[in-house]
């Protein structure tokens, strides 16, 4: 088996025009993969320099390889099963800032970089007032992105020519906005004047985005098979699913610099991410909440399963089409296309999504998720959705704990105050008490979901259906 390295293997060299803040299985897959589809089928023509946003990482492994590495993406594609191996080689070098700080400053003298990329966990956009200017390099995401472009400015002399376009992919909703925001708190807390702080508003632009691709990572039970037939004995191969969505809230303009669009691939630059947010929220992870708990309480334990089976199958098309679908604002083709692109991601004949994994923490979830649906379907349709109510009713139901019908130990796991109201409630063996004790637990919901007109009633009703009749034959009733 050979090594995979630039001798063994061709890697191209193309202009370093890319700053990547992370080295990780997400962007290995989804930013470097877009960038390495975008340099194939335009003239993009772009490598990237990765840069460790922390002390200890993976760029030690990817530097060994020459950053060379596969991605194996599987799923099903209009209907067709797809699970290639592409090896990508858009990684120039990569960089460990605490080991070789000025080979990270220097980065800011390239003339010809154009764009910084991150992902570096919820928790990187964060301000830390510890950092200092001379540290090298500040400990935060921010403080380092922050010296680079100062030191850019400093290099170019103001020149705005130089500035740079920043797409963070950290899963904050509107995350251009956060980063922005704790670049300006930089700025001020390390005084570097207001003619730099100018230089950043108008030569530079950061720009809020929503990434969409479920990446695995390393395909440790696979990985045997795959060395086998790429030929290589590569350590970073890199699983994905064939779907991929980046939603960039940014002018036209910044689509002719990165042509992801051009090169046929699921790249949208819009004038606001909100709406493209609440589709993802509500479409995608909306429906995986609620037939969750109804499919482990039909006897199902795989979501591809719940997909394919006659009656809950007809279940989670009905929350998606006829309910959740009904509370968006973007145009009935678009909200089509997605949901079905949704169920072809359910349906990933290459994973298998335990719907318990999904149950953790499901009021929250719920509330964020559900909740605005079910009082949009009552606001504009004048009745409650039966499909989310149902859901509802279902979580509350799994979390009483004990058998399901097929002899399996129903187990919750949540937060104690979750699981002691619960327990609580069901201990009073009154559905009614535990309808109006979970709907009135505003550290769950922030508010008394009782009062909303009829949902403490269908609740009720729900949790004694599904008590004397089991949940497939609620479910039926409802379809």
């Amino acid at each position: 088996m050979k090594e995979l390295n630039k001798e063994t293997a061709v890697k191209t060299v193309r202009p370093e025009r890319i700053i990547q803040f992370g080295e990780g299985n997400f962007l290995r897959a989804f930013v470097d993969w877009i960038v390495y589809s975008m340099n194939e089928k335009t003239d993009f023509n772009s490598s990237v320099v990765v840069v460790q946003p922390i002390e200890n990482g993976m760029i030690d492994m990817l530097n060994k390889q020459d950053c060379l590495y596969h991605v194996n993406l599987q799923g099903l594609d209009n209907g067709q099963t797809v699970n290639s191996l592409t090896l990508v080689d858009v990684i120039s070098r990569a960089l460990n800032p605490y080991t070789e700080n000025d080979a990270f400053m220097k980065l800011a003298e390239q003339p010809e970089m154009r764009f910084v990329i991150s992902n570096t966990t919820e928790a990187g956009i964060t301000f830390d007032p510890a950092c200092k200017l001379t540290d090298a390099p500040a400990s935060s995401y921010p403080g380092k992105l922050t010296q680079l472009l100062y030191h850019r400015y400093k290099t170019f002399n103001g020149d705005k020519t130089k500035g740079l376009i920043i797409f963070p992919c950290e899963l904050i909703f509107l995350n251009g906005h956060k980063l922005k925001e704790t670049i300006y708190q930089y700025i001020d807390h390390w005084n570097l004047g207001e003619e730099f702080k100018a230089w950043f508003t108008e030569a530079c632009a950061v720009y809020a985005t929503l990434v969409d691709r479920i990446v695995p990572g390393f395909p440790r039970k696979d990985i045997a098979t795959i060395q086998e037939k790429i030929g290589y004995n590569d350590n970073l191969v890199v699983q994905g699913e064939i779907f991929h969505l980046w939603v960039i809230e940014a002018p036209e303009a910044v689509a002719k610099e990165f042509p992801a669009d051009k090169a046929g691939l699921n790249v949208l630059f819009v004038p606001s991410e909100e709406p493209y947010h609440e589709r993802k929220v509500t479409l995608l992870n909306g429906p995986h909440t609620v037939l969750s708990p109804v499919a482990y309480l039909s006897g199902i334990d795989i979501v591809r399963d719940a997909c394919n089976h006659e009656i809950v199958g007809k279940y989670i098309h009905k929350v998606m089409f006829d309910e959740l679908m009904e509370t968006l604002n973007l145009p009935k083709a678009e909200l089509d296309k997605f949901a079905n692109d949704v169920l072809e991601r359910f349906n990933n004949p290459f994973v298998d999504h335990q719907v318990t994994s999904i149950m953790l923490n499901s009021f929250p979830k719920y509330e964020t998720r559900d909740l605005p649906g079910v009082k949009t379907y009552l606001q504009r349709k004048g009745e409650l959705p039966k499909g989310l109510v149902l859901g509802l009713a279902a979580i509350i139901t799994y979390y009483k704990g004990g058998k399901r019908a097929d002899g399996a130990e129903i187990v919750p796991n949540d937060a104690p105050e979750i699981m002691e109201l619960l327990k609580s409630l069901w201990a009073t063996g009154s559905t009614r008490e535990v309808a109006e004790g979970v709907l009135s637990a505003t550290f769950i919901w922030k508010e008394d979901l009782n009062k909303i007109p009829g949902l403490t009633d269908m609740v009720k009703q729900y949790l004694d259906d599904i008590q004397e009749k089991g949940m497939l034959e609620v479910v039926k009733s409802i379809i």
